[in-house]
């Protein structure tokens, strides 16, 4: 973020607050995404401290905090994690805040999303020198250091950002440059009749916006940069391009050649003298020879396009603070800003000669650089966004440059107004499912033989189009509906001849009947990925969220069902919701009448609630949406359409339901709303595609115990059951297998999936399938474990093995399933003997190494019944060499799932004494005082059940004591679980064997703690408890003894 918070971002005058800007604002919306991704993206490099805190002043109060892993105060919130040092690694004293890492950060920015604009503004301008602070003075390289990798690609991410929308406000445009560049490469050549002996760009990489200087550069303007070679002139001119004009850099002066060429490439600073209006006046004033030449009438260069007679394609900013050269002042803004937003009309007299159709552009999806409303092709797009800097050579540039050249198209000169993309793309909006590939191929190049003559028809009938009236309009348009669309060559045929700017054009007209053919072409040619982002470029969401105003309901329901396609990745997406098409689509479900006998009005009416539904559905694969829709008031009437009779309406509406379900309000409101007894009943339909949107309604809400009584309650198990038979469709068996893995999580719902006998036929789903499949499965069947008779169906079934051979896999959650559902199974001793013979034990153990925290907490859960019930347990842990090394390192993790799996795995293997000799000798006694601070109470029953059991080796006992664990377990007898106590107080009385430790629990008052606790019914914390006041009143009456005789 260096370069950009230096150069890119707009500070205010003073240099102390941030502008308040559009470039600005998508800055910070970009660094708020990625920041709150961080920790999930990045978790290890998310855990590295910086050299220096981040400090500012905040919004967030102590009641945003509400995390178990912040100790919460009342005026104060300090992290429980600390550095080495022993600081918290974030600390809050309102409104002060100090951060240590990006975790926490990532955390903060999770809490209160209202404040978070706010939050991210705040602290970058508290902490300007952001990168000094992560990694000090010395800045490490990007081969060194992960995490200086991963800010050095949002760097340049942030200034892609920054340079795009930086365009059309100087005198120059990258357009002008190259004209004049072209013409003036004429005049070269050796002999007096030439005017010039040489005119070459110092790079051959051409970005997106026409320019050839770096990004850094562009920030101050600047376009490209020249060597010119005169006539007359010595050394040669070293010039650079500007928005605000040409310059003559006098910090460039040498003997040419390659060491000349390089310094140019090299160079930051242009010493500049006087700036010219364009690259001619210049050499005029510096060259008498082209002076003399260019006056003469022969050479017309006077007649060189200025910057306003060309349509510019992109062109860069002057607008940085303490640049040298004049920028422009806020009226002429004003002016090109209102400019830029009238029509933009592409006249036929812009080009001198109308090329005709050419295989090799056309096959390329190029279209003209003249055109103010190209779109050029993802993959060519993407290559030019990243800068390859200098470390690449001159010629893997120019091979660069060779891809991304373009020709002009023919036919898209139309006279219809281009609408301009808006907005900057958000990469990481989504968050319930994956981004379509943003690499999209262009179809392989094709001889004129490989081209089907529909696709000459198409490109005819969209040439009449342009220039056609009303009534000749519509029969084209007709003419257009008869081809088959949803072939891919149909499809491209339109758009390579520029047909969609001119179906998007029709969308403005006042025609009713040239806008429903328009958006019924584009309904079906919005199906291909390449289509529906042109039309995102060209502006077509932004008119069709217009159109879903209108009284007319077949142009309604058609712009909904086009948007619906179209916002299938996340900048469409984001464009609706910006523009308002959000609110305007949950109107168009409150529309729907009663009945199953509909009228041709009625039937329209549902077709209008249909298709804003499959918008909704599109669009809710956004976070941001899925609040739009809910703010909108959108679950309600989701709610009474799922009632509905119609049954084409239900897919979509369950869709978008499930889709919405993974946010904890929506699946409130699902509860709330009663629409788990409408999803139930649609279990039992003779729809696949709607069983499978239910049951993954279902799994995504069964979450919440409410949920998973009111499926039983409605009786939804038997028919998930039932559905299990329907093997062959994968995606409705993931969603099947999904809702009775999280159903049966209630010990109710297994008890009836038991007379179902639904562990027969999970078992049955153990081989030969997906693994999203997989996973539901597994999941399922750990949760059925625990009823002992299912154990022995799973063993009668041949279920272990194909569950120990799962243990195999690489997939995440799959291994923290059947890990789970193994340690289910192994608290049977029939099948611990099957699982040890398998070589069970050995997998899990291995699974201790996978570097995810999930994987190696419930492999340790797993482990400790297959330690409890294995026949010669000692042994066969021994036998596992560097076993018991592993497992004791593991309490170093910083994770607390894992820290309690471990505890426990580590009680039981200390029963063995030669393998608790063999962990003593590892560290174990010392890590396990370490953590005895922990307020977790998960953590603290277990870590006491492991220090009861090592306590009784050797001097163990003793060193628990000397490592300061006394103290802070006395404190665990405050806790409100049972559970700890119990642990706990067998803990103190293994330790209360040692005076010395006796004398530190008097002193901490345990004696009046463990006197309340001897009057428990729980005889185990009866009798510990007793145990331990007993052996702290023998010391006292032999201290009184030895005193006083």
């Amino acid at each position: 973020m260096g370069v950009t918070l230096s150069r890119a971002i707009q500070w205010s005058s003073d240099g102390d607050k941030l502008e308040n800007s559009h470039l600005n604002n998508d800055i910070l919306t970009e660094i708020l995404l990625f920041t709150e991704e961080f920790s999930n993206r990045h978790p290890a490099e998310a855990r590295l401290t910086f050299i220096e805190p981040l400090q500012w002043k905040t919004s967030l109060e102590v009641s945003d905090f509400t995390s178990d892993i912040y100790d919460i105060r009342e005026e104060s919130v300090m992290s429980q994690e600390r550095d080495d040092n022993g600081c918290p690694l974030l600390l809050l004293n309102p409104p002060d805040i100090t951060v240590h890492s990006f975790y926490h950060l990532s955390n903060i920015l999770q809490l209160n999303k209202d404040k978070n604009p706010r939050e991210v503004q705040t602290c970058l301008e508290a902490n300007k020198e952001i990168l000094k602070k992560n990694f000090g003075s010395s800045m490490p390289s990007i081969n060194e250091d992960n995490l200086f990798n991963i800010l050095f690609q949002l760097d340049e991410k942030l200034l892609d950002i920054a340079v795009k929308p930086i365009n059309r406000e100087g005198r120059l445009s990258p357009a002008a440059v190259n004209t004049e560049v072209d013409l003036l490469k004429t005049f070269c050549g050796t002999g007096e009749i030439h005017l010039l002996k040489s005119v070459r760009y110092t790079s051959d990489y051409v970005f997106s916006n026409g320019c050839r200087s770096p990004p850094w550069r562009q920030m101050d303007g600047e376009i490209c940069s020249l060597i010119i070679e005169t006539c007359d002139t010595e050394p040669m001119l070293f010039i650079t391009c500007n928005t605000n004009g040409v310059f003559l850099d006098e910090g460039l002066k040498g003997g040419g050649g390659e060491k000349s060429h390089k310094a140019v490439e090299s160079y930051n600073s242009p010493i500049i003298t006087e700036v010219f209006k364009d690259i001619v006046t210049l050499l005029k004033n510096k060259s008498p020879h082209f002076a003399e030449g260019a006056d003469k009438e022969d050479f017309a260069i006077q007649d060189v396009p200025s910057a306003k007679k060309i349509l510019h394609v992109e062109t860069v900013d002057a607008e940085k603070t303490g640049q040298t050269l004049k920028p422009y002042d806020s009226e002429e803004k004003n002016a090109l800003e209102k400019a830029r937003q009238q029509p933009v009309r592409n006249k036929p007299g812009n080009r001198k000669k109308k090329l005709e159709p050419s295989l090799k552009w056309k096959n390329l999806g190029l279209t003209s650089p003249y055109d103010d409303g190209e779109v050029k092709p993802r993959k060519i797009r993407e290559s030019k966004k990243i800068f390859e800097y200098s470390t690449k050579s001159l010629a893997s540039e120019s091979k660069k440059k060779a891809n991304i050249s373009g020709s002009s198209l023919p036919g898209l000169q139309s006279s219809q107004k281009i609408k301009t993309p808006g907005g900057v793309e958000d990469f990481s909006e989504s968050s319930s499912e994956d981004e379509e590939d943003e690499e999209q191929h262009e179809r392989r190049a094709e001889t004129a033989t490989d081209l089907p003559s529909e696709y000459w028809q198409i490109q005819k009938l969209v040439k009449y189009l342009k220039g056609a009236n009303q009534t000749a309009t519509v029969i084209v348009l007709c003419s257009l509906r008869d081809f088959n669309l949803v072939q891919d060559t149909c499809q491209l045929a339109i758009r390579d001849v520029g047909g969609l700017e001119v179906l998007i054009n029709l969308l403005d007209t006042d025609e009713i009947r040239c806008k429903i053919g328009s958006l019924k072409i584009l309904k079906e040619i919005s199906c291909n990925s390449q289509i529906r982002r042109t039309i995102a470029n060209l502006g077509g969401l932004q008119t069709m969220v217009s159109i879903l105003d209108s009284p007319d309901k077949e142009l309604k329901f058609l712009a909904a069902e086009t948007i619906a396609n179209v916002a299938k990745f996340r900048r469409a997406r984001r464009m609706v919701r910006q523009h308002g098409g959000i609110q305007r689509l949950v109107e168009l479900l409150d529309c729907v009448p009663a009945g199953e006998s509909l009228s041709l009005e009625q039937q329209r009416d549902v077709e209008v609630a249909r298709c804003g539904a499959l918008a909704l559905w599109s669009c809710s694969k956004s976070t941001w949406n899925k609040e739009a829709i809910r703010r909108a008031g959108g679950i309600p009437m989701l709610g009474r359409l799922l009632k509905s009779p119609q049954k084409n309406m239900l897919i979509p509406v369950v869709g978008t339901l499930q889709e919405c379900a993974s946010e904890k309000s929506y699946r409130i409101a699902i509860q709330t709303e009663g629409m788990i007894e409408d999803l139930v009943k649609n279990l039992s339909c003779d729809n696949q595609e709607l069983q499978m949107h239910c049951a993954s309604a279902i799994f995504k809400c069964a979450e919440d115990k409410h949920t998973r009584d009111l499926v039983r309650q409605y009786d939804g198990l038997k028919p998930l059951v039932t559905l299990l038979n329907e093997a062959e469709n994968k995606q409705l068996l993931a969603a099947t297998t999904g809702a009775i893995w999280k159903c049966s999580i209630s010990m109710e719902n297994v008890a009836k999936f038991q007379e179902y006998k639904v562990v027969e036929i999970l078992v049955r789903l153990l081989t030969n399938q997906p693994e999203e499949v997989l996973v539901n499965v597994v999941g399922a069947l750990g949760e059925c474990g625990q009823i002992s008779e299912n154990l022995a169906t799973i063993r009668r079934s041949s279920g272990i093995q194909p569950l120990v051979n799962l243990l195999t896999g690489t997939n995440q959650a799959l291994l923290v399933n059947v890990t789970k559902a193994v340690g289910a199974c192994a608290t049977d001793p029939e099948n611990m003997t099957i699982i040890d013979r398998l070589d069970g034990v050995r997998l899990l153990w291995s699974l201790l190494k996978n570097p995810n925290p999930e994987v190696q907490a419930s492999a340790a859960w797993a482990i400790c019944p297959c330690i409890e019930n294995a026949k010669d347990a000692g042994e066969m842990v021994r036998s596992f060499v560097g076993g018991l090394e592993l497992i004791v390192n593991l309490l170093k993790s910083q994770n607390k799932d894992v820290l309690a799996s471990v505890c426990a795995a580590i009680a039981k293997i200390a029963k063995d004494v030669e393998n608790l000799a063999v962990i003593t000798d590892h560290g174990v006694v010392p890590m396990l005082a370490s953590l005895t601070n922990t307020e977790e109470d998960k953590l603290r029953r277990y870590l006491a059940e492991a220090i009861a059991c090592c306590c009784t080796w050797g001097s163990n006992c003793v060193s628990f004591g000397e490592a300061g664990a006394v103290a802070p377990l006395v404190r665990y007898l405050h806790s409100k679980d049972p559970l700890v106590h119990q642990a706990t107080a067998r803990a103190l009385f293994e330790l209360s064997k040692d005076p010395n430790n006796c004398i530190t629990m008097h002193e901490n008052g345990v004696v009046k703690l463990l006197l309340v606790m001897i009057g428990s019914t729980d005889e185990i914390l009866q009798e510990a408890a007793a145990s331990c006041v007993a052996n702290i009143r023998r010391l006292a009456l032999a201290n009184d003894k030895a005193k006083y005789g």
